[in-house]
């Protein structure tokens, strides 16, 4: 797996930090990354698990930390999330990096090679964070490199000290977005500069030394239009050249198969996937999927093909509340059969598959103990499997139609759509609603107009026999109940 991940990758998330605490609390001798016991390696990676993204790898920044630390709205939220969360608990942001360097107290950079070598055994890839957009105040660039970062007056750190600091002598603008106030506990890169172009090009090469791809944090504020409009002439004057094609293109020079991963909003997916990344997230299908209709759903997933493959679907992330605290458990189901058949990657966080319902802040060590749904990892690693195990995601890919009846227009909470490829031919309809429906599913095949086909259900085994001119005229009549679904595979009767 080294080197290169799938064209349409299952990504599972991982706190490491966290993960790595509750691995020592099960053995009592875990120190570092490199010592972590198989089983919990096969544990974060069931089969159709494709890459690993070990969140949160990086070297923290103690002045990040003292900064949070006295944050009345952040103690607040920590002890929200952990009540009795203890103060040596509060490690910092993960996003506050002071250097790319693996933190010690994961086991340095040989902890991270020996679970990288763990995840190839399996053949499983590894994806890092980097975050392009700020750094701690303590990172060595803010008195060593002064000029890669967007600066401030000394009037100016005076009269609006939430805004700018000073570093070594040097006024430095804190990080920001265009639309928040600035964070408090990191300092604002430069994207216009050339010199911070060259600088996090060899960053990332680095980067791209230990892993497989990197998924890059709030990736659009570097493109020249948000960063125009978020600092003006602060920045200096607007380069011809995109941040991103410049520096992903650098990087490739050294790692060629480097896969890049934006995490990305306000409608720049295609901007970025443009400017040379892999993949975006999917920020819309998850707004639509957890708050919309089922027909706004629909009306998302008729973009191009080519598009769709380069999104990163998702239900939750470290970033997002938890699924199981947002949906009904079957409307949670439902959902995750739609975005395991879609195309493109498709990211889950861990502690999904088991139900966890707290969100906790990146900034803590541990987390509070919850119940096992062993009936709902189950449900996911059944999942995971089945569709690796098909390939259907090996093929094309189409949204398809469906019709109801004069009395019945229940068939618009369907979601119906079809996989044609090598492994054969596919079928996924979820009822994205929370009361029955019923429809026909007409299929675009032609080659099924002619003989008897057995339809046989991947997560339920269940098998239906229809005759062929049926699915390609009227179509494939379903009658699913509240946030049913169907993953069907299609071969002749008599195969």
């Amino acid at each position: 797996m080294t080197g290169e991940l799938p064209v349409q990758p299952v990504v599972h998330e991982v706190n490491t930090r966290v993960w790595l605490r509750e691995i020592a609390a099960r053995t009592g001798h875990i120190t570092g990354l490199r010592d972590v016991p198989k089983d919990a390696w096969d544990e974060i990676t069931p089969h159709g698990v494709d890459a690993v993204w070990l969140m949160g790898v990086w070297e923290r920044s103690p002045e990040g930390r003292n900064i949070a630390l006295r944050d009345p709205a952040l103690r607040e939220a920590f002890t929200d999330a952990v009540p009795d969360i203890r103060e040596e608990e509060i490690a910092g942001s993960p996003y506050c990096i002071r250097r790319y360097e693996v933190d010690a107290s994961l086991g340095g950079a040989a902890g991270l090679a020996g679970a990288r070598a763990e995840l190839d055994r399996r053949g499983v890839g590894l994806l890092l964070d980097h975050v392009p957009n700020h750094v701690a105040p303590d990172h060595p660039w803010t008195w060593e490199h002064p000029e890669y970062f967007v600066r401030g007056s000394d009037e100016e750190a005076r009269r609006d000290p939430a805004a700018f600091l000073t570093v070594a002598g040097k006024v430095l603008a804190r990080g920001r977005d265009p639309f928040f106030a600035p964070w408090p506990d990191v300092v604002q890169l430069n994207a216009f500069a050339p010199a911070l172009r060259t600088a996090t090009t060899d960053v990332l090469g680095r980067i791209g030394d230990l892993c497989d791809g990197v998924r890059c944090d709030m990736a659009m504020l570097l493109t020249n239009d948000v960063f125009e409009r978020t600092w003006g002439g602060r920045a200096g004057r607007r380069p011809q050249e995109e941040f991103w094609p410049t520096v992903i293109s650098g990087v490739r020079t050294r790692h060629a198969r480097m896969t890049f991963v934006a995490e990305a909003y306000w409608d720049l997916e295609w901007a970025l996937q443009q400017q040379g990344f892999d993949f975006c997230y999917d920020k819309r299908l998850y707004d639509r999927v957890i708050d919309e209709s089922p027909e706004a759903v629909r009306q998302h997933l008729l973009a191009d093909e080519g598009y769709q493959r380069r999104l990163v679907r998702f239900l939750e992330n470290h970033d997002e509340p938890r699924a199981a605290h947002t949906m009904h458990p079957a409307k949670e189901r439902a959902a995750a059969v739609l975005i395991a058949t879609l195309p493109g990657a498709t990211l889950w966080h861990e502690g999904q598959f088991t139900g966890r319902r707290t969100r906790l802040p990146v900034f803590l060590d541990r987390r509070p103990d919850e119940p096992v749904d062993t009936e709902l990892r189950a449900f996911h690693e059944q999942l995971l499997a089945a569709v690796h195990r098909s390939g259907m995601r090996g093929g094309q890919w189409r949204l398809l139609g469906h019709a109801g009846w004069p009395d019945n227009d229940s068939h618009h909470s369907l979601i119906t759509s079809g996989w044609v490829g090598p492994a054969g031919r596919f079928l996924t309809v979820v009822n994205l609603s929370d009361a029955p429906a019923q429809g026909r599913v007409p299929l675009p095949w032609p080659e099924l107009g002619s003989g008897t086909w057995t339809l046989t259900g991947l997560l339920d085994g269940a098998r239906y026999t229809r005759d062929g001119a049926e699915l390609t005229g009227p179509g494939l009549f379903v009658d699913l109940g509240a946030w049913g679904t169907h993953v069907l595979s299609i071969a002749p009767a008599d195969g």
